[in-house]
Parts: structure tokens; C-alpha cells; sequence
């Protein structure tokens, strides 16, 4: 089997670096659907549009409130920030997990004001700071590849072993799919063998009573 195509779509799906806009009441949602036990970590920066210079600037008491929800819709995160962070959770749950980003900026003024808002989400061991690990654990450069490689084949497996999960799962709604199509076959006949044989009936009934027969 090529697992060239599932290890270069993971290398991909591991760190997505974006910025967007938004106003200080919207409410920005990202999915992210990783397996269970995987590290996320998110960066992101506010800046806030002055008019006066017609560009985004960063801006004191703007900050940002991030609520991060599992699959079952069970809140993981609910915490407010400055207008730079960075917040870490880890899933326990695999499939799509919610993350939510709104300003927490209505305080410090009103209008609704527009904002630009810089993020980059880290997924597995992309989410590990190794030079902070390095410097705590006092590893050498070698030490340190090797520990990386072995938490990229870790991340690796449980993408495998996850899309096995969303393989059965697909495979269990296609084999209730097709029996209940198959019993609404033999129904819709079970149906037509009865109006037929009442229809059968009601004629041979009409025809006696007309004495036809």
C-alpha cells in the first residue's frame, strides 16, 4: 500500500498559517479534524483599523476570547486573551473539533470597529516548542531529531489508525444504506403484490354481481 498520498496530505494539514477580517462582534469557527490524543496549538495577533492611517495596527485592550468544542460539541477551552497569545489543548475525542475566535474588545470602545486577525494553528508534533524541549531536557542536536521522528511516526500512526475509525464508520452507513433500500424494495413489492390482489378481488366481485361470469 502507497501511503505517500496520506503522509504528504498530513504533512500539509499540520500548520495552516492565515490571516482574516473580521468585525468586533463576529464570531470566526474553524474545524480542524484530527485523532484522538493530538496536540493543538494556536498563535494568533489582533490589530485594530485606524482610520488615520488607513492601515491595521495593534492595539492595546482588543484582545480575543477562544472556545475550542470536541466533536460532541463538549466544551475543551473557554478563555479570554490579550490581543497576542497563544493557546494549547489536546483532543481526547477524534474527529472535527470547533474552534472559536471573538474579540472580547466591546469595552474599550463601540462602532464596530474592524479588525485583521493573524492566526496559525499547529496540529501533533507540530505543535512542540523542541527548542524550549532541547534547552529543558539538555539534548543533544541527535537526541533531538530522534525524538522528533519518533513523535512524527507516532502522529502518523494515529492518522492511520483514525482514518481505519472514519473508514468503518463510512462503511457501517453504507451497509444501513443499502438494507434499508433493500427493505423499502421489498416493501414497495409486498405493497404492490396487495393492491394487486385486491384489485383481483374487487373485480371478480363486480364481475359476479354484473353475473359477467
Amino acid at each position: 500500500m502507497n501511503f505517500l498520498p496520506l503522509i504528504f496530505l498530513w504533512l500539509v494539514a499540520c500548520s495552516d498559517a492565515l490571516y482574516f477580517h473580521m468585525w468586533e462582534t463576529d464570531v470566526k469557527c474553524f474545524v480542524e479534524e484530527v485523532p484522538d490524543e493530538t496536540m493543538i496549538s494556536g498563535k494568533y495577533k489582533v490589530e485594530l483599523y485606524q482610520d488615520a492611517t488607513e492601515s491595521f495596527v495593534a492595539q492595546q485592550g482588543v484582545g480575543m476570547h477562544v472556545e475550542v468544542k470536541d466533536p460532541d460539541r463538549k466544551q475543551i477551552l473557554s478563555k479570554f486573551y490579550t490581543n497576542e497569545g497563544q493557546f494549547v489543548f489536546t483532543t481526547h475525542t477524534p474527529g472535527e473539533h470547533y474552534i472559536c475566535l471573538s474579540p472580547n474588545s466591546t469595552r474599550w470602545f463601540s462602532g464596530g470597529s474592524r479588525l485583521r486577525v493573524h492566526l496559525n494553528i499547529d496540529v501533533g508534533e507540530h505543535a512542540n516548542d523542541y527548542k524550549q524541549i532541547q534547552a529543558k531536557e539538555k539534548l543533544s542536536e541527535l537526541q533531538l531529531r530522534v525524538r522528533q521522528l519518533i513523535e512524527q511516526v507516532d502522529q502518523i500512526t494515529k492518522e492511520q489508525n483514525y482514518q481505519r475509525i472514519r473508514e468503518e464508520r463510512f462503511r457501517f452507513t453504507s451497509e444501513s444504506t443499502n438494507q434499508r433500500v433493500l427493505w423499502w424494495a421489498v416493501a414497495q413489492t409486498c405493497i404492490l403484490l396487495i393492491v394487486g390482489y385486491w384489485q383481483m378481488r374487487h373485480l371478480k366481485g363486480f364481475f359476479e354481481a354484473k353475473k359477467l361470469v
